[in-house]
Formats: C-alpha cells, structure tokens, sequence
C-alpha cells in the first residue's frame, strides 16, 4: 500500500504539472523531481509556523532555483499558509500571488525573490551572517533565542553562476554551519545535458571552498535525504552541501530526464500520463485528496507549538535580560532608537575641504554606537570608501558577532549577501566600493530594488575627479544606469554636511535601496550660516543660494559639482546677472514632493537653465527643460591629475558662467 508520504509528494508532482500546463508556461520537470526533497524539508526538518510567517526564530528556506516555485507553492499551500488552490490554479497570471519565480512580500512564506540564479544561493549566506550576528548579540546561557538554519535548494545552473562561486567561499571562508544546501543534481539545463558545458566535480569544489559535503543518490530515497540533512545539522563548524541526484520531470513517461520538462509544460497528454504513472485520475486536475491535504496541515499546525514555546522562552529573557529584549524588540519592528540623529556631525568651513566618503566615514563611526544592527563593509576597500567602524571587531570565522565585514573581491556576492542581511528584520546593513564596481554588482541591486527592501549601497570615487587610475576607472555612465532603476533611491551630496544628511535620509527612508554617492577627493565645505541648512537633503533639491529679486537663470548641480556653481553665482552676481543655485543630491527624493515645492524650485516660467553634474548628461532634460543646458561627459575619461582631468572636460567655474551667459543670449 503507498504510504500517506508518498501520496503527499506525488500530489505536489501532479499540483506543479497541472499549473504549469494551465497556466501554458513554466517549468513544471525540476519541482517534479525534488518533490521528496520538499516532503522531507517540510514535515521533517524545517521550524515554521503557517500562522505566523514572520516568526524570529523559524527556519528560513530558500528556492534559488527559483523556475521550480510550484514545488514551494504546493508545500505553501499544503502545510496551511495563506495560499489558497486558487492561486496555485492562478499561476504565472496578472496579480496572481503564484508569480512566475517567487516573489519576497507576494505570498507569504516566501522568504526572498529569486530566479536569476545563483541570487538565492548568495543571499542564503546574508542570511546565515544575520543569524550568526542574532546569536551572538542576544543569545545568553539557557536562553537560545536565535538558532534557525538556512536552507536552500539550488540547481546546477545555481552552481555555474559566478556569484554562487563567490558566496560558496566566503561562506566556507566564515565557518557559517548555519547554511544547509541542497544541490539538485539532475544534470539537464534548457539546452541539454549539463556534460555540454559542465562536467566539474561539484563535491571536490565545495570541499576546497570549506563547506561539509554529501552526496544521496537516489533522490526519490526521503530516508537518505532526511539522514543527510540531520548530519548536516549536527555539522555546526561548516556550511554543508548535499548533493542529491534527482530526474526532473520525474513521473512523466516520455519526458523524465530530458531537456523539454525542464522550460516548458508537459502538454495535455502527457499530464494525464504523468496521472495515470502515479495512481491519479487522468480527467481532474489539481486534485488534492483530503487524506494528504490533512497530513500535511498536521504537519504545518506543528509550528504553532514551536513558536509557543519560543515565545515562552522569549518572555523569561525578558524577565532576565531587559535592556536586550527591549532593544531586539524595538530594532525587529522596525524603529530606531530613540536620539539617533542626536549623534549626526555637523561640519564646519575649512579651507582644506573634505571628500565626502571621509565625511561619509565620520558619520558612520558617529551613529554606529546608537544603532546596535548598522553593520557592512567593503569588497577589499575600507581603507579608500572609509566604512571601517573604528570601534568595532570583524566578523570573522572566529567572531560572528563582529560589525565590520571584510567581503573580500567580491562586489556581487557582496550585494546579494547584503539582501540576505537587510531581509532580515532589524538590520541596516551597507556594503561600498568604487561607483565603476557597481557594473560588478548590478542583479542584487536591481532584485533590493523588487523587494523594497534596505541595504544601502556605498559608492566611492564617483567621477573623473578620482584621477591618474584613468578610463578603466572613472564612472561615466554609472550614476545614471542607478537612477534609471525603479525603486532605487539615489543620493550624491555636495558636501560633508550633505553627506551626514544623505545618511539620516538613507537610514530613515522606507520603500528600497539607497545609494549613497561619494567623491575621492576633497569639496569645499559650504557654510551652514551663510547658505541653506544641509537637512534639506531628503527633499532630493533645494534652493541652496537664491538671488534678490527673480533669478534669470538657475544653476543646478549634484556633488562635488555644486560648488562650482556656488562660484559661478558670485562672479554672475559681479556681472549684474541674477542665479539661483539648486544643490540636486537626489531626482528620486524630489519626485516624490509635492508640486508646489517643485514649482518652488523650479519655476516653468523659468527656462534658462543649467545642470551641472561629471557623468552622463542623460536624464537632465527633464529638468533644464528644452531651453536649457547640461555640462556633463559623454565620453570615457584620462589618466592625469583629478583637477586636471576635471578642467580638461569643462568643470570649472569661467565654464559655468559662460554656459549660463550664453543661455540669457
């Protein structure tokens, strides 16, 4: 007689057929095959609570191997989530909960966005890093408070990306035994057999990585699988890969173990074989009996319990240890502490100036000490983006409760790691390199921008004005390739002021990432006495400098470029021509005011206007208008002197003033 264990896993294979061949779209062969990998995840391993989603302490799971969403959709639904089988019979369609790849903040127990692969797979380790940082800060004898694990399912495609190369080492390279992974060996891509392109032994290369490796063999075997993970658990000093051979499309006569179950569905036929293989009825789809739907809502029901005797231990921690219940509670809401801002510097006029990510490093290490989960690094460059935390020890493989994370060269495992950290409810975390390494780091910051989730980007040495490194290295097109993605709230500051306030905006915006713009080389201080207060950041532009009477034309600049327009309007001013200087650290802060201020900024009767900024021109229409003009570069830059480099290509003040002579002509 077929046990109610195996009626439950061929039910998800016939539930994810069934979808993908409704929905006439998707990849129904892969959740087909790890089916028993589910079952195991779900009734064995895994600590969740249907009831809550949101538990602290509930096991995370990731699918990095996103195409296979109906395998964790079906084990959503059936284990009591908030899915219903009519989103499952929704799949892929307009607004439908049951995306094409599963979505963070879409259906809930959905833990990350992924589907570009090897993204999950990197932001399983943010994840363990989080964990790991919990423990450590909270965790105190007889009080375990923070002991969930990261699992992941990640495909052979997962593995083949770079990013999951580089996630894998750093990883291995910091002992988080919190990470078990199971790697899909099915050995099919979309193009074929992986022996096309692949033939790598994957074991050997997670055990020069330092991880705990595996290997099962029969991945229809739920008794190997279910002795493997527990091996895995008891492996604390490493993260572990299993390595489990599956067929896709398992079940299916004509199509297991072929490249067409893996993209597309099955077709109507060769479902109803799938049925008719594994004891259902040909004619009725999503068919669900109600043996196997209470097995596994019994299963899920278990979570309650769980999270009752967490809470249970919660509230005797609270009784003993105040002040961090107090904390954690306060940070996991979301909040911030109370006096923050209090610690935020203010900046006086020097005549040497300041490059803003110097400022940027001084506000850090000012506001650090008040916001207890702020933590971030660098991909090998702290010492130039200045985002060491002074006071503060490195989260190393001997120190998991370091703030100061060295990511090494490796910006898109950085990012995507740093998504795994932000989805984690609490934490502030930032992470920096140059702005002509962001091209290196592009997909997790596009994906924070999909989930509307806060990690906050560092971006140093952002223009021609880094000087003699040249071509190769000075940011041209980058900073608009940042403000063209949605959701992503952009700021480079003119000044240090400014920059202490872009870091105020940035820790109190909500909605998505934040990139924080910065020079290499030193600006000018602008008085805060003589011009407009610097905490009109968050506005995204403001009037910094106005003029007596109505302007004749307004001078617009972001960064280390305002400054040459606060000059420009003095030496107008000797020539009897009314500026006014808009100082522009942000287009997406000042779209979101109202259009009063905008109109207030920015007159429309005003026409004769110009921007000024060192990187593509492209975008600053909008707001010159057809009238007006833009100083900006449309070509790669030249080794030389930053101050040199700046002058050859326009930047300087006689510049400006011509420019804007010339549009009163």
């Amino acid at each position: 007689m077929e046990s109610i264990e195996q009626k439950g896993i061929n039910t998800v294979r016939v539930l994810s057929a069934d979808a993908v061949q409704k929905a006439n779209s998707g990849h129904p062969g892969t959740p087909m095959g790890l089916a028993p990998v589910g079952d195991v995840l779900w009734t064995k391993v895994m600590n969740y609570n249907p009831k809550n989603p949101n538990w602290p302490n509930r096991d995370r799971f990731v699918l990095s191997a996103g195409h296979a969403c109906m395998l964790q959709y079906s084990y959503l639904y059936l284990t009591g989530y908030e899915v219903s089988l009519d989103d499952l019979k929704n799949f892929r369609q307009l607004h439908s909960i049951a995306a094409g790849h599963p979505e963070y903040g879409l259906m809930p127990g959905v833990e990350v966005t992924t589907g570009p692969l090897g993204q999950g797979f990197a932001n399983g380790v943010g994840m363990a890093i989080a964990q790991q940082y919990l423990a450590s800060r909270y965790n105190k004898p007889g009080f375990d408070l923070f002991n969930y694990k990261i699992y992941a399912i990640c495909s052979d495609g997962d593995i083949m990306e770079g990013v999951s190369a580089e996630s894998a080492s750093l990883a291995g390279h910091l002992k988080l035994g919190n990470l078990i992974y199971i790697y899909d060996d099915n050995k099919i891509t979309i193009e074929g057999d992986t022996s096309l392109a692949f033939n790598e032994d994957v074991g050997e290369r997670f055990r020069a990585y330092g991880w705990h490796v595996q290997s099962v063999e029969d991945g229809n075997d739920v008794e190997a699988i279910h002795s493997a993970i527990v091996n895995a658990q008891k492996e604390t000093g490493r993260p572990s890969l299993i390595k489990v051979r599956t067929h896709i499309g398992f079940g299916s006569p004509n199509k297991v173990d072929t490249a067409s179950a893996h993209g597309s569905p099955l077709g109507k036929d060769e479902v109803k074989l799938v049925k008719e293989n594994l004891g259902f009825d040909p004619e009725k789809s999503f068919d669900i009996s109600d043996e196997v739907l209470n097995y596994y809502k019994s299963k899920g029901n278990e979570g309650q319990q769980k999270e009752a005797d967490w809470n249970k231990l919660f509230d005797g921690y609270k009784q003993k240890y105040k002040a961090e219940a107090s904390e954690f509670e306060l940070l996991s809401a979301g909040n911030l502490p109370e006096g923050w801002k209090d610690n935020l510097p203010v900046f006086k006029p020097d005549p040497k100036g300041l490059a803003t990510r110097k400022a940027s490093g001084k506000t850090l290490n000012a506001i650090a000490s008040k916001l207890p989960l702020l933590i971030g690094g660098s991909a090998d460059l702290s010492p130039s983006t200045d985002t060491e935390l002074n006071e503060y020890e490195s989260f190393t493989d001997e120190n998991h409760g370091g703030r100061n994370f060295h990511f090494g060269i490796r910006e898109h495992a950085m990012g995507a790691v740093l998504n795994g950290i932000a989805l984690t409810k609490g934490f502030i975390p930032f992470g920096a390199t140059f702005l002509i390494f962001y091209d290196y780091m592009r997909p997790p910051v596009r994906l924070a921008a999909i989930m509307k989730i806060k990690p906050i980007f560092i971006y140093t040495h952002d223009s021609i004005g880094l000087g003699e490194d040249g071509t190769t290295h000075q940011p041209v097109e980058q900073l608009i390739g940042l403000r063209s993605v949605p959701d992503l709230t952009v700021i480079r500051p003119a000044d240090p002021n400014e920059t202490a306030q872009a870091w105020r905006t940035a820790i109190e915006h909500e909605g998505g990432p934040v990139a924080l713009i910065l020079t290499r080389q030193n600006v000018p201080i602008i008085d805060q006495e003589k011009y407009t207060k610097a905490d009109n950041v968050d506005k995204g532009a403001y009037i910094l400098s106005d003029c007596d009477g109505d302007p004749q034309v307004i001078l617009m600049a972001s960064g280390s470029e305002v400054h040459l327009i606060v000059e420009a309007q003095e030496k107008l001013k000797a020539e009897s021509i009314k500026a006014r200087v808009v100082s522009f650290p942000s287009w997406e802060l000042f779209e979101a005011q109202s259009s009063d201020y905008k109109e207030k900024v920015l007159p429309k009767k005003l026409r004769a206007r110009l921007a000024v900024e060192a990187g593509s021109p492209i975008g600053w229409c909008k707001y010159v208008t057809d009238d007006g003009d833009v100083l900006g570069i449309s070509k790669f830059g030249e080794s030389a002197p930053g101050e040199e480099v700046m002058a050859e290509y326009g930047f300087t003040v006689d510049n400006v003033v011509a420019r804007a002579k010339a549009l009163l002509k």
